[in-house]
């Protein structure tokens, strides 16, 4: 005796239950085949892709396929139920519970590769966000790099600015010197003239005023000058 819910007999629904099965159980193994296939890359910034990730759709239609199943042996186990003869209800019963057990095992491994998938793309987004905070921090490393060879080179110009401006002041030096000594043999001259001509006593007191302020201009002009090298070199440095 055939006994039947929604239109459908129970041989009905436990036939299209097992087809059902084994469309879902090579649908898994897909899925794990698919997930164990080399990656590309094991430090792409993308998530895992292609062959490291699966199928998504496979995945999708074998958990349809697991619903399908599990909704047919809540409908068997209300039929088997029903059976008037003690040996067809436990015939029943033992096919639709094993139906029952090898779906849930199905479901299992699918929950498995679920997690083990959610496990795998975490970690792929924390290689790739360590590899970016690398990338940052070599490029922050370069930077410094850049900034310490800027300060070299203009370490290096400052120090060649200082010797162009010592050799200045020194050539300064060396022709306030020659104008002293021109000064010194011009007063002698004007003494031997004036000393000739008999110059009176003020016109030489004149002249000597004189020659101490050019002194004091000249002494001043040397003091000027090392000023402004002193303030330039604590400018530059």
């Amino acid at each position: 005796m055939e006994y039947s819910g929604g239109g459908a007999t129970l041989s009905e629904m436990y036939q299209s239950a097992r087809r059902l099965l084994l469309s879902a159980r090579d649908g898994v193994g897909r899925v794990e085949r698919l997930a164990s296939a080399p990656t590309s890359s094991s430090y792409s910034s993308a998530p895992l892709v292609g062959g490291a990730s699966g199928d998504p759709a496979v995945a999708e239609e074998v958990r349809r396929e697991v619903a399908q199943i599990q909704g047919l042996c809540a409908q068997m186990d209300r039929l088997w139920r029903s059976i008037p003869a003690k040996g067809q209800r436990d015939l029943w019963k033992r096919k639709v519970e094993q139906l029952s057990e090898e779906v849930d095992s199905l479901k299992e491994t699918l929950d498995r590769h679920s997690l083990r998938q959610k496990k795998r793309i975490l970690e792929a987004k924390e290689r790739a966000e360590l590899f970016e905070r690398a990338n940052g921090e070599s490029s922050h490393v370069l930077r410094i790099f850049d900034d310490e060879a800027q300060a070299k080179q203009s370490a290096r110009n400052s120090s060649r600015m200082l010797e162009e401006a010592y050799e200045t002041g020194v050539g300064i030096l060396h022709k306030y010197a020659d104008q002293r000594d021109r000064l010194k043999s011009a007063q002698r001259k004007a003494l031997d003239v004036l000393n000739t001509v008999g110059l009176s006593n003020s016109v030489l007191k004149l002249i000597e005023r004189r020659h101490r302020v050019d002194r004091w201009i000249a002494y001043a002009g040397m003091v000027i000058t090392v000023v402004v090298m002193i303030a330039f070199w604590r400018l530059t440095h």
